[in-house]
């Protein structure tokens, strides 16, 4: 064979790889940073930011079979860095991709320490019946095994098959697909971690197909109107808790307070106490629970009882915990949504 043709057959594979490369349905890519970019470094010997969206998505070769991958480096930094600022930018960046009428979904690599915050934020601020799938990894990329490669290609899966529309943001880990909503993070370093509670998975990855069982049903959406987020503090109850970090909190100028009570919303009396000084002063309280599983319901009569709060003024978070509620009162308050009949309304939804 002459160089000229095998020069002309070259050209012909790669003309024919761009034209099936086109053909394949488009999906964004972006990276923020956890330990999913993360790799030893030898001197701290500790992972620390490392690889790129670009170097994680090279790890992955299948990827090719199911998409054609647009990465957005937008951060590298890890998840405990994440703060409204960062998640105002992360849902511009996500809606803008998703705007695009070629892209079939968008994929987000993060940290898993508030992946599910990040989760709720995007599924509250991004409007788009296209999947947003948010991925993280417990193994760092220099580990041998690595699990940042299998969650991105089960992503790419997820984010193409056309079951997923309309399902909102989802989180998928190992094999496993969670909604925004319900998914929690439930232990340090198996991965294995994130699982959504008495409601379940919404699905699964398996190697012929992604498996929906459910869909998520309890969802809202609220456009961000600010370009920073009213400061809302979490203050947690616990046997002896004086009220007093809740006060100072107020003192200190916060639009909202969010307390992490016990069983089904109940506190004690100096803790009441502290609540009715924050309504006293225009502060809106809502209140969740420190247990796993279950609502916050108007159901014990005694002072700092659920309902004895709810009659003083404040919201109860039905069944959204601390870190969430947080998210949903911010974006209820740079909305304009203050008065308890209101805020309570849009945490039944």
């Amino acid at each position: 064979m002459t160089f000229k043709k095998a020069l002309f057959g070259i050209s012909l594979l790669a003309a024919a790889s761009a034209a099936a490369a086109q053909n394949l349905p488009q999906v964004q890519f972006i990276a923020t940073g956890g330990t999913i970019a993360m790799k030893i470094d030898p001197v701290k010997n500790a992972p620390v930011p490392a690889i790129s969206g670009d170097d994680l998505l090279a790890t992955v070769p299948d990827v090719a079979k199911y998409a054609s991958i647009q990465v957005n480096n937008l951060s590298n930094v890890p998840s405990d860095y994440m703060d409204p600022a960062r998640w105002i930018e992360l849902t511009r960046a996500v809606q803008a991709a998703l705007d695009k009428p070629g892209v079939a979904g968008v994929i987000v690599s993060h940290g898993t320490d508030t992946l599910e915050e990040t989760a709720f934020w995007l599924d509250l601020t991004v409007k788009s019946a296209k999947p947003v799938v948010l991925i993280g990894a417990q193994r760092n990329a220099s580990s041998s095994d690595f699990d940042g490669p299998r969650n991105l290609l089960n992503a790419v899966r997820i984010a193409v098959d056309q079951q997923s529309q309309q399902k909102g943001v989802m989180l998928a880990m190992n094999n496993q697909i969670n909604s925004a909503r319900y998914v929690t993070k439930t232990h340090t370093a198996n991965v294995e971690t994130f699982n959504s509670g008495e409601f379940g998975f919404l699905g699964e990855v398996y190697p012929d197909r992604v498996m929906y069982a459910n869909a998520p049903v309890r969802r809202q959406h609220i456009p961000i109107r600010a370009d920073k987020m009213p400061e809302v503090e979490i203050v947690a109850m616990y046997g002896g808790a004086d009220g007093m970090a809740l006060r100072q909190a107020v003192d200190r100028g916060v639009r909202g307070i969010v307390v992490q009570a016990l069983g089904m919303g109940n506190m004690n009396m100096a803790m009441f106490e502290a609540v009715k000084y924050a309504l006293s002063k225009n502060v809106p309280v809502v209140v969740s629970t420190r247990v796993h599983n279950g609502r916050v319901l108007p159901n014990y009569g005694f002072v700092g009882g659920g309902k004895t709060t709810a009659d003083a003024g404040a919201v109860l978070a039905d069944d959204l915990k601390p870190a969430k509620a947080r998210i949903l009162l911010m974006l209820l308050l740079q909305s304009g949504i203050s008065s308890q009949a209101d805020l309570q309304a849009a945490f039944n939804r």
